[in-house]
């Protein structure tokens, strides 16, 4: 760390106040801010925590101006093209690539950690009939930590490992069901002999009447949906996962409260508003109405799964998600399908709007992921449940990685007050 100066200035008076400055090994410059209420008695104001770092971190690098996504220094394109999603999730909590016996000892500890305590399925049976899955997941997620009092121990690394194993495996198991729950289908056990994909499309949508194999586009697009969401650094979600966690919380009640910050529809939901919104649309024909709508700054409507909060530039995830689009729109989608003919025309007319194209909006993982998802029969109150069980691995990285840190405290963010100042009880007849 170096030292530099800033100018701090109220009204008259003006302090030059020592600051140090953090050098990341990529990404901007940092301004430690730690010790400026303590020595100056000031706070920092940032809504939304637009410019400031919350935390230091190794697990996920995003440029949003140069449109570049690394896990681990490793290039997002190379993983979505060479990797496998349980080899990523190694990667994500190790720090490393695994070798070839390392992925087989992993591989097998998550298939074999699958299975859910039998006495989870009355606590499924007492949600409603017609609940948001993603209502079920907060709740069932959260209840885990009543049957693993054998691994809670947060300041044990070995208890913190195997929870983090255990998440990851059950997930895909509670999501299922969380679905069965929904449409009214018994339970599908996991089947051991599957890979992690394959296993959660047979967990929801096979039935006991026949057998069930999953198509292989079909297991190759989630793979890749998997691997391009499993992390995206100190988004909502994760930082509400670290930010529980900070607490000294289990970590089923950390993963839960993430599941409960993914839900909101700027966030996880995205995916499911795009869908909304070809719903909306209905036809090609009416594109080039409600592109004019998406410019007129007094019309509520919006263009859905078009530019992104941190990406100024093409989302990379977009950019390899499109051609997996298109192969299982070709492979497994009904070709006349209209909402399919509409995305596809929608992002080819947006791409060449001189309008879109200045204010760089162009199409995100989630205009896609939501039109696979859609191609694969996963209704769209799934859509966000597929997305938390991708980021499971992201969430646990980071409340791993911030368990470890020896300068972690609990958070307890300031606030710059607006309320009325000091006043005195009125009495109730005098009021």
């Amino acid at each position: 760390m170096t030292d530099k100066y800033y100018l701090i200035q109220e009204d008259a008076h003006q302090e030059r106040v020592q600051l140090p400055v953090k050098r990341p090994v990529q990404g901007p410059l940092a301004v430690d801010v730690t010790k400026l209420y303590r020595n100056q008695g000031l706070f920092t104001y940032d809504p939304g925590f637009m410019s400031t770092a919350s935390c230091e971190s190794s697990i996920t690098y995003i440029d949003g101006e140069a449109g570049i996504l690394e896990y681990r220094g490793y290039p997002i394109e190379q993983l979505a093209a060479e990797a496998d999603y349980i080899e990523v999730a190694y990667l994500l909590l190790y720090g490393e690539l695994p070798n070839g016996e390392q992925l087989r000892e992993f591989d097998d500890i998550i298939t074999y950690h699958t299975m859910l305590n039998e006495n989870l399925k009355d606590f499924f049976g007492g949600f409603h009939y017609d609940a948001h899955p993603m209502a079920i997941m907060v709740g069932v997620v959260g209840s885990l930590s009543a049957f693993y009092h054998d691994s809670l121990d947060i300041n044990n690394p070995r208890h913190r490992e195997i929870s983090a194993h255990r998440l990851i495996a059950k997930m895909p198991t509670i999501a299922a069901a969380s679905y069965k729950h929904n449409v009214g289908e018994p339970i599908i056990y996991p089947d051991n002999d599957l890979s992690y994909c394959a296993n959660l499309l047979k967990m929801m949508f096979a039935t006991p009447c026949e057998p069930y194999q999953a198509h292989p586009i079909a297991v190759q697009a989630l793979n890749l949906l998997f691997i391009l969401h499993a992390d995206h650094e100190q988004n909502a979600s994760t930082s509400t996962v670290r930010l529980a966690g900070s607490s000294q919380a289990n970590p089923f009640a950390c993963l839960a409260a993430g599941i409960a910050s993914l839900w909101g529809p700027a966030h996880g939901g995205a995916n499911e508003a795009v869908l909304n919104m070809l719903t909306e649309i209905g036809d090609v024909s009416r594109i080039d109405r409600y592109i004019a709508k998406a410019k007129d700054k007094k019309d509520p409507f919006r263009l859905m799964g078009f530019g992104h909060r941190v990406y100024k530039h093409y989302d990379p995830r977009a950019n390899i998600l499109r051609e997996m689009c298109r192969t299982v729109l070709e492979e497994l989608a009904d070709s006349n399908n209209p909402m399919f003919e509409l995305a596809l025309r929608l992002e080819e007319i947006a791409l060449k709007d001189d309008y879109f194209l200045a204010r760089k909006l162009y199409p995100n993982v989630d205009f896609y992921s939501g039109i696979i998802y859609r191609a694969l029969h996963i209704p769209n109150n799934m859509f966000t449940v597929m997305f938390a069980i991708a980021r499971t691995v992201g969430w646990v990285s980071h409340w791993m990685e911030m368990m470890s840190d020896p300068l972690q405290r609990i958070g307890r963010p300031r606030q710059v007050y607006m309320g009325s100042p000091r006043r005195d009880f009125v009495p109730l007849d005098q009021r």
